[in-house]
């Protein structure tokens, strides 16, 4: 049997792993994370899927106990601005359509056009985001839903995880990632997890190949049967001792560098808008994510388009006053995947095995999958091959799904006013994605006619995308011509209706969270 794993990298990949790992085999396997003093966390992958309260719940943690620490607040939504044209939004929200005679409602809104608003016709979230709601009450209970019609629930039985999920939550969370690594190595510590700090000086291989240890600066070797590759783009492990290939994703994801800002904020004041912004630039787009006492905001862009002085300008302005004498953080981002992400007894986890840029917050997401995904594959003293065969499978294939599901973002927004937005159009599209927008045309994507594979992003989600980005003409079913469109019509109306009262009787997200900051309620 595995009895000692060895973690190679702290941060959020590192310390999620090494607490998942120790959540599930507890005493029977030995978890050590070896992380250097000297390299910083990235620290700006603040946004996440909902799925990522399965990680949470596995370790046993509420909310009141981890989101104080890590300066955590909801996301029900992304914002998309301006990717159509200036001045146009639109939101991605966490809630599947309802469905109507057997069709989406986002069908019967193409065919109908009650008003030039898709998402607040036919979602209720959007009403929250713009109102700054919170999704839960003061007394900690979640906003009231319709299972029969959205297919959404908020309890779980047991410890489940991302690919057993049949219901959508929502709402996911942002976090200050380097906090929640910081509360995450406590937690860890805590329940055994073995913490070096100390610099990984060399990869020693054995005969076949196979990591036999790591040497350290000043702890010497560190022995384990399993070894986990948390560094980052260097895949040190992964890539560079075991020398796994890199696969490039930048023919059509050209975005490779971004700058960002850790802004302080009042919030009190300010609010806080419960999702995620997205609004695009002259040369990629910039995320605003705020968090409980600052703004995490940054200008993902690509290089071919804009130098870094010029894209830290145009984030400075964008944010304002709030950004002077902030510090910028300037990354280089390898996009696309390693070819393989179990390599003999090395598995990557984190931006080692894989990383598409930041649009969707995809980061964490890929972390917790992986993990997840490793204990349904974890070997014995065999190494069964089929195994590591099926878990790279199983990866790969959930990367490419990602990858497939940006470029759309790209490809279907209407926005062409300059070079960068024009060469959107014409960048060569992933294997099957140009046969799926044709059928989408004139047949709204469903769980047939999307990417097949497991890589977290469901029909609606395609939905909400084509609907908003406004750049594919599309068509409402031919045959609801010839339905009765008064139960479309109704259910439309109870959506505004619902996203009314929900607003007039949810506290502001800033006040749930300063009531839950509150010593009386923990």
């Amino acid at each position: 049997m595995i009895k000692n794993i060895v973690i190679v990298g702290g941060g959020t990949a590192g310390w999620m792993s090494a607490c998942y790992l120790k959540a599930t085999f507890g005493s029977n396997v030995a978890v050590t994370v070896v992380e250097s003093k000297n390299i910083p966390s990235i620290g700006v992958g603040e946004a996440t899927f909902s799925t990522v309260r399965h990680f949470f719940q596995y370790l046993g943690l509420q909310e009141h106990e981890w989101m104080p620490e890590c300066s955590a607040t909801y996301k029900l939504a992304i914002r998309f601005e301006n990717w159509r044209e200036p001045g146009h939004h639109f939101y991605h929200p966490f809630e599947r359509t309802r469905v109507v005679d057997g069709f989406p409602i986002t069908d019967w809104w193409l065919k109908q056009r009650p008003s030039e608003r898709f998402d607040d016709d036919c979602f209720v979230i959007p009403a929250l985001c713009e109102q700054l709601s919170s999704p839960r009450h003061l007394d900690g209970n979640i906003f009231e839903q319709r299972e029969d019609r959205a297919g959404n629930g908020s309890e779980m039985v047991g410890r489940s995880t991302l690919t057993e999920q049949q219901t959508q939550f929502p709402y996911a969370y942002h976090f200050d990632t380097v906090l929640l690594a910081k509360f995450l190595t406590k937690y860890g510590k805590e329940r055994g997890v073995n913490h070096v700090l100390d610099d990984v000086t060399r990869v020693a291989l054995d005969e076949r190949g196979w990591i036999s240890h790591v040497d350290t600066a000043e702890h010497g070797e560190l022995h384990g049967d399993l070894f986990i590759d948390c560094t980052g783009w260097r895949g040190m492990l992964l890539n560079q001792a075991l020398a796994e290939p890199f696969i490039s994703y930048q023919d059509s994801l050209p975005n490779d560098r971004a700058v960002a800002l850790r802004v302080p904020v009042d919030a009190a004041t300010r609010g806080m808008r419960p999702c995620t912004t997205a609004t695009a630039q002259d040369a990629g787009w910039i995320w605003t994510i705020p968090l409980f006492d600052r703004i995490g905001t940054g200008y993902v862009y690509a290089s071919d388009y804009i130098s870094p002085e010029e894209a830290e300008k145009t984030l400075r302005e964008f944010v304002g006053p709030e950004a002077e004498g902030v510090e910028a953080n300037h990354i280089k981002m390898r996009i696309g995947r390693t070819r393989n992400a179990w390599v003999n007894n090395c598995v990557g986890i984190g931006l080692s095995a894989g990383f598409v840029e930041p649009l969707e917050s995809t980061g964490i997401f890929f972390i917790q999958n992986a993990i997840e995904q490793l204990v349904k594959h974890f070997p014995d003293a065999n190494w069964n091959e089929r195994l590591r065969s099926s878990y790279n499978g199983h990866m790969a294939r959930m990367l490419d799904g990602v990858r497939e599901f940006l470029v759309l973002h790209y490809y279907a927004a209407a926005r062409q006013d300059n070079q960068y937005w024009k060469d959107t159009k014409t960048r060569p599209l992933p294997d099957g994605l140009a046969e799926r927008l044709e059928q989408w045309r004139v047949k709204l994507p469903d769980a047939e006619s999307v990417y097949p594979y497991y890589h977290g992003f469901e029909p609606y989600s395609y939905q909400a995308m084509l609907l908003g980005l406004g750049g594919v003409p599309l068509q409402s079913s031919p045959v609801l011509g010839s339905m009765d469109g008064a139960a479309a019509e109704k259910e439309m109306q109870r959506i505004r209706d619902e996203a009314c009262e929900l607003v007039a009787t949810l506290p502001s997200q800033y006040d749930y969270f300063a009531h839950m900051r509150r010593p009386s309620s923990a």
